[in-house]
């Protein structure tokens, strides 16, 4: 005769279903404590974990979930240490490059004052005897001129005064100049001639340099005069006749007489 299987609501529990049964009862009963009064050799003879597998599953999942908790704490540690770096990194750039825009400002605006102290010198003036004053005026009239006229200035100044150069230049006369005695004539820095006459010495040379303030000498009487003092001309170029007016040229580059 051959078996049947039981059709409909009276088919056989499968075995994962008896075991799932199984385990919740388990637990059922040890919730309650019966579990622990009573004997049930069918259960203990067949642990739960083996037929649920719910612990090994939990387990397992405890574990990813702590390695993945444990790989993401590390990618953030590793984020955060990376943008501190870069953010280190950058404020040094930044530092290195505020430094040298400060280092080369620092630069030009030490050239800057270089160039303005530079032009100052080449364009500072003074008085040939500092602290004199003009005891003959430009273009006086008198037989003691060859001219007929004065083509210089007279600066009041006792024998051996110190005379200097009014301004930057280049000596291109030092000697003897007949009527105006031991002379010294300076082409000064923008092309225009000084000439300082009369002198008892004479201390700088041809084709030297001098600058505004140098003794070139002493005031004396040497040449065509009356009496000690010095003679001074600005001239527009190196030959005579091409004469300016001396205290017009020095007041215009801001000598006050």
């Amino acid at each position: 005769m051959a078996f049947t299987r039981a059709p409909g609501k009276h088919r056989r529990p499968s075995r994962m279903q008896r075991g799932t049964a199984r385990a919740a009862g388990v637990a059922a009963l040890a919730g309650s404590g019966v579990v622990g009064s009573l004997a049930v050799p069918a259960l203990a003879a067949e642990p739960a974990a083996a037929q649920t597998g719910l612990t090994p599953v939990v387990t397992l999942g405890d574990a990813v979930a702590d390695r993945i908790d444990a790989q993401a704490a590390a990618q953030h540690e590793a984020a955060r240490e990376a943008a501190e770096a870069a953010a280190r990194k950058a404020a040094e750039q930044a530092a290195r490059e505020r430094a040298a825009e400060e280092a080369e400002q620092a630069r030009a605006e030490q050239e800057r004052a270089a160039r303005e102290a530079e032009r100052k010198r080449l364009n500072t003036f003074v008085s040939p005897i500092p602290g004199s004053y003009v005891s003959t005026g430009y273009k006086s009239g008198g037989a003691v001129w060859s001219s007929g006229s004065h083509t210089g200035v007279d600066f009041h100044a006792a024998g051996g005064t110190p005379v200097q150069s009014v301004g930057i230049g280049t000596v291109v006369e030092a000697g003897w100049g007949g009527a105006y005695g031991n002379q010294v004539v300076i082409k000064m820095n923008d092309g225009t001639y000084t000439q300082y006459g009369h002198l008892s010495s004479i201390a700088v040379s041809v084709g030297q340099q001098v600058a505004a303030g140098q003794q070139i000498g002493l005031s004396g009487a040497t040449g065509n005069v009356t009496g000690a003092h010095l003679h001074f001309e600005a001239r527009s170029g190196a030959d005579y006749g091409s004469d300016l007016d001396p205290v017009a040229y020095l007041r215009a580059h801001g000598v006050n007489l």
